[in-house]
């Protein structure tokens, strides 16, 4: 057994994790928490930001095509803040309920954004435009009550949306621990820990990969969903500077 202890405003609290060399499941072993990547390392994030209540709501929209838009206009090739400002301009603008012409989402994306005194582009304007417009219009007639493995199934058949997308949203907009996204951050993460396989692929493998980190985060004990954000926030900033670093009790809290 493996003690550790988390500090919040001055409360201190003793957890336990078990022994280093001690299987969670099969080939996958817990680790040192106070070593960067390894399941004991993650499970005590969990703890940390579980006591701090973050990580606990994941909804950037208010409804499903708010939803939609959001994860569409981020994603593989732009920054999260960019994709955040993209959405908050189109729903400015109203732009989000499902009966926008192409053209105007363009023009509106292809607008360049103040960021810092300096303009900004959002990449692939006409491109995310086209997949918005049509898709927030057949989204309209989602049943949005359906259980979050077949929503997600629905929702990846809409243009420009696949598996990963689909599942954010879902992930969001449910609350849901049914689905995972796996990104490059998080299989990068879960490379290191053995849960995946170094020549697996999310685009090929993505329902056998979100079994598989699904099955860790139970057997963690640990909400997918928290998990899935905590690993994604944590490695999109450190992770490939950090690889087989050791950290001591106050780099583990570095990035939050």
């Amino acid at each position: 057994m493996q003690r550790f202890w988390v500090n919040i405003d001055g409360l201190i609290e003793e957890l336990c994790v078990p022994a280093d060399a001690e299987e969670l499941m099969p080939g996958v072993r817990w680790g040192a928490p106070d070593h960067l990547f390894t399941p004991a390392f993650w499970k005590y994030q969990c703890e940390v930001q579980r006591r701090r209540q973050r990580y606990t709501w994941h909804r950037i929209g208010d409804n499903l095509l708010e939803e939609i838009a959001a994860c569409l206009l981020g994603g593989f090739g732009i920054p999260a803040e960019m994709g955040m400002m993209a959405f908050a301009r189109l729903k400015h603008h109203a732009m989000l309920l499902g009966t926008a012409p192409e053209a105007e989402l363009r023009d509106l994306l292809s607008s360049p954004f103040r960021v810092g005194g300096r303009e900004r582009r959002y990449r692939f304007a006409t491109q995310k435009a086209a997949y918005l417009s049509r898709s927030l219009a057949i989204a309209k007639e989602v049943d949005v009550t359906l259980p979050a493995p077949h929503l997600r199934d629905v929702l990846a058949s809409l243009p420009g949306i696949g598996l990963k997308t689909a599942s954010w949203i879902v992930r969001n907009h449910l609350d849901s621990d049914e689905v995972a996204i796996i990104d490059v951050h998080l299989h990068r993460a879960c490379v290191m820990m053995g849960v995946f396989e170094p020549r697996s692929q999310p685009g090929r493998d993505y329902l056998k990969l979100e079994g598989r980190f699904l099955n860790f985060s139970r057997a963690m004990e640990t909400r997918a969903s928290v998990l899935d954000a905590i690993i994604w926030d944590y490695m999109r900033r450190i992770g490939p500077t950090a690889r087989g670093s050791k950290a001591s009790p106050q780099q583990l809290q570095l990035a939050f």
